[in-house]
């Protein structure tokens, strides 16, 4: 008998509100879900749209397609494409769909993902070492472990678990799979454990390894700037992006893209130019929003989540389009220095947070 694995959609109010769905439940237009997941977000997008609407929902994952055209077999209104987000542009553009009046995107993965022991995302149930998100293709964690060189291992532990025994965790896996192949989440979380001396109190020893694997082996960190400047490129003036993100390196680069967009002068700011000839923003950052304590206490998962909303301006884009912004994201030119005002949960935040 199949398990059924619940999942519970983080911050699920405050991202469709934060969509800015127009009210009266007749809103038309082309909306998007780039990370379906089992359709929590977008049941209910669907609720506040009107019959002339449509909502085009994407993913990676089969089971999650598999939701999704269940989905569609009962709403009309719902289109499924089969892909992840760094193809939002071109899977858009092969729809013939120019324009969007909204997007949301929620970069964690779904709580069913993590659950099902057979998918190899935890360390806390033992199964096939695969985390992959598409089962379909590309190779697995078991796969890659098994040729990568220390080298290797070690730039990807250490550039997207943030994790500081990298070095040491990549010569155990190397020294292990001498003797005999790592093929179980089990196997790896115990030789990672054996690697790393200390943790951060409540964290186990694998998390920032396992992180680390899945990022790369998904290429999550490469799609994410893609995606980000596709939605910059199609959204109409006062459509919304919201983008709820889970661990630091997605949302810095979440928030340095929003930055730069919302203050492309910046980087002409000591030049002797009129207001008239400096960049104008093409994104006005909204704000963030943080799960609140009553969120927190009934679905743990939420603990680390950040929404980032931004809004498209009347603007015209540069013929560079919203690849323009992601070079400036990643040269630092945009960032500001840190907001000393608190972090809120619950509602938008200050646009510096």
């Amino acid at each position: 008998m199949t398990t059924p694995f619940l999942h519970r959609p983080v911050l699920l109010e405050p991202t469709i509100d934060a969509l800015a769905v127009p009210a009266g439940g007749d809103a038309a237009g082309v909306w998007v879900d780039a990370t379906f997941g089992r359709g929590g977000h977008s049941r209910a997008l669907l609720a506040r749209l009107g019959a002339d609407a449509r909502l085009v929902v994407f993913d990676k994952d089969p089971q999650a397609i598999a939701a999704a055209r269940a989905l569609a077999a009962e709403d009309a209104r719902v289109t499924v494409v089969h892909e992840g987000f760094g193809g939002l542009g071109d899977e858009l553009a092969r729809l013939g769909i120019a324009r969007i009046a909204g997007l949301m995107m929620d970069l964690g993965i779904s709580s069913p993902q993590i659950d099902d022991a057979e998918r190899g995302f935890s360390f806390m149930r033992d199964g096939p070492l695969d985390m992959r998100m598409d089962t379909t293709r590309g190779e697995t964690a078991a796969q890659w472990l098994a040729h990568a060189s220390i080298d290797d291992m070690r730039e990807v532990i250490a550039r997207y678990g943030e994790e500081r025994f990298a070095f040491q965790i990549a010569k155990t896996i190397a020294a292990s799979r001498e003797k005999r192949p790592i093929t179980t989440t089990g196997e790896l979380a115990d030789l990672v454990a054996g690697a790393v001396r200390t943790r951060e109190k409540g964290q186990h020893p694998a998390t920032r390894t396992f992180q680390a694997i899945r990022i790369h082996l998904n290429q999550e960190l490469e799609e994410l700037p893609r995606a980000l400047a596709a939605a910059l490129e199609l959204l109409v003036p006062g459509g919304r992006l919201a983008v709820i993100s889970f661990h630091s390196l997605e949302d810095r680069i979440v928030k340095q893209f929003i930055a730069a967009a919302s203050r492309p002068g910046a980087e002409t700011a000591r030049l002797p130019l009129r207001e008239s000839e400096r960049p104008q923003p093409v994104l006005t950052s909204v704000g963030r929003v943080l799960p609140t304590d009553e969120e927190v206490a009934g679905n743990p998962r939420a603990r680390s989540a950040v929404l980032r909303v931004a809004e498209r301006t009347q603007v015209a884009l540069s013929a560079q389009g919203g690849r323009a912004f992601i070079k400036i994201a990643e040269t630092g030119s945009a960032r500001r220095r840190p907001s000393s005002r608190p972090r809120s949960a619950g509602g938008l935040a200050s646009v510096g947070a």
